[in-house]
């Protein structure tokens, strides 16, 4: 299989609490309360809500990939349960979209998760992000069928991908 690449990307292991992961959070804060409502202070209030540990090995991880230094897409993963890892924060940059940085990020959040010994990667997405639906069918993720509960007028959309060791 050939891996994506995008000249000059390179990726950092992170906490999230990070000077590099910001840039992630702030931009993350204000696209949610775009989309979903609330402000980026309350989103950004919601995402901190998770304990920056369980984004950390030995079993989850955040890495951010950087162009010149610059923060530029980063994601992160967490355990779901003994074999699975949950994928969060999945973010590009705004001023880089369609450059393919995503794909690059889920191969390389992937091969992290491979690492920590999961077999299989669980997400969630918000029905108002169509974007983030076509990157994970893209990737070869299955949409699960599972009705997961509403917030409000908000509907999590569920994907699944099992791995190669």
């Amino acid at each position: 299989m050939t891996l994506p690449t995008v000249d000059g990307l390179r990726f950092v292991t992170v906490g999230q609490d990070d000077e590099l992961a910001e840039p992630l959070m702030a931009e993350l804060a204000v696209e949610y309360s775009t989309r979903y409502g609330g402000t980026p202070a309350t989103v950004t209030s919601w995402l901190r809500s998770f304990p920056a540990a369980q984004f950390e090995a030995p079993t989850g991880g955040m890495l951010i990939g950087l162009i010149d230094g610059t923060p530029v897409t980063g994601g992160a993963f967490c355990r779901f349960d003994e074999h699975t890892a949950e994928l969060k924060r999945i973010w590009t940059n705004s001023g880089h979209r369609r450059r393919g940085l995503a794909r690059v990020l889920l191969v390389q959040l992937e091969a992290a998760i491979v690492e920590r010994g999961y077999r299989r990667v669980y997400l969630t997405t918000g029905d108002r992000q169509p974007e983030a639906e076509a990157l994970y069918l893209a990737a070869g993720y299955t949409r699960l069928a599972e009705p997961l509960p509403a917030d409000g007028d908000v509907y999590p959309i569920a994907f699944a991908k099992e791995l190669q060791p």
